[in-house]
């Protein structure tokens, strides 16, 4: 067992002002080390031309592209470097897993993916310029891999493949654009059909409606369906699926097998991170392991939390820190069943020639 940890990030301002405190903190962190390392062996298969990338940006986000000019100027990098890492046009991806289920006031989230490419962020922003606070946590730092915004919109994607790109955005991009511009999951939808997708996934949107949407998206299309729960194959565009859907079809059947049992949000919890419901995956070595379970509460504006599985979560009042009232953990601390190394933590997380 490797005991691993998220850092706590807080922040209230200015999408400037923000990006410019995150380069700050990565300015020599490991993170940065390891993923400068990490690009000598995994050419980048995409162009990043600045124009065309602000422009993609801002029609969704505007002030994600301030917080992209805030990272260039505390990283002290060119902006080419910085749309690379953290702009999320154009971007290649590693296939993964995840599960995602929703039920009365709550969506679980098992994120399943490669520990050398976690970063170990939580975050909480306030934007005071534009866009809507988001709590969730991290990916290539200015995206979110699943997150709630202050109306109670929660979002959470699931991999399908990436054959055949196409000119867009990557999956966390989209998801910090849905958060921090949609209200509710009709909107989400909307801008879901509208948005160009780099790869092959799909989205789970959830909000105090109780209403579950999962969005199929590709770059050749995007389909609609009402769903409580979704693992990593699509159910209309089923021409886009892998060969290979077994995984995907097992931890699908055991959340449904199991779903009459459940009395609530705790036990749907504990069904996506205990070790041995047939949900939690150990996959690490091939991109596919339970790194966290997400839990989001609209309804009550809380988010839980937990690294690896077995764990009780940390609860978060996300109401009451849109309120003011500061987080008073600087960390969230697990444990995962891998000796593989994490980015933010380790050194040597990145690939050789061989591996």
């Amino acid at each position: 067992m490797k005991k691993v940890h998220s850092n706590l990030l807080q922040f209230r301002g200015t999408h400037y002002d923000f990006g410019y405190k995150q380069g700050e903190l990565l300015k020599n962190s490991l993170t940065v080390k390891n993923r400068e390392k990490q690009w000598k062996v995994r050419k980048p298969r995409f162009i990043v031309e600045e124009i065309e990338v602000k422009e993609a940006i801002t029609r969704f986000s505007p002030g994600l592209w301030d917080e992209l000019v805030g990272l260039r100027d505390a990283l002290e990098w060119s902006m080419e470097q910085v749309m690379m890492e953290f702009g999320g046009y154009r971007v290649d991806y590693k296939r993964s897993g995840c599960s995602i289920m929703t039920g009365d006031g709550y969506m679980i989230r098992n994120y399943d993916y490669m520990p050398k490419t976690y970063e170990g962020r939580y975050s909480f922003f306030q934007p005071t310029d534009t866009g809507y606070a988001i709590a969730g946590p991290t990916q290539r730092i200015t995206g979110r891999m699943d997150g709630m915004n202050e109306h109670g919109l929660t979002l959470g994607y699931n991999f399908m493949h990436r054959k055949k790109p196409g000119d867009g955005f990557i999956c966390c991009a989209i998801g910090r654009m849905v958060l921090e511009s949609c209200a509710n999951v009709e909107e989400a939808v909307t801008m879901l059909q509208d948005i160009p997708h780099r790869h092959s996934f799909s989205y789970t949107v959830f909000d105090k409606s109780n209403q579950t949407y999962v969005v199929e998206a590709s770059p050749r299309g995007v389909a609609v369906r009402q769903s409580n729960v979704c693992t990593n194959h699509f159910e209309i565009m089923t021409k886009e699926n892998r060969n290979h859907l077994v995984d995907s079809m097992k931890r699908l059947e055991a959340i449904n097998n199991h779903r009459d049992e459940l009395g609530g949000a705790h036990d749907a919890f504990r069904l996506m991170n205990d070790t041995d419901k047939g949900v939690f995956s150990k996959q690490y070595s091939n991109w596919a392991g339970t790194i966290h379970t997400s839990g989001y509460l609209p309804r009550e504006m809380k988010t839980w939390f937990a690294l690896g599985g077995g764990a009780e979560p940390v609860e978060f009042n996300f109401a009451k820190w849109l309120r003011g009232e500061d987080v008073e953990l600087e960390r969230i601390t697990g444990e995962v069943d891998t000796d593989i190394p994490f980015v933010h933590m380790d050194e040597g997380a990145y690939w050789t020639g061989r591996k």
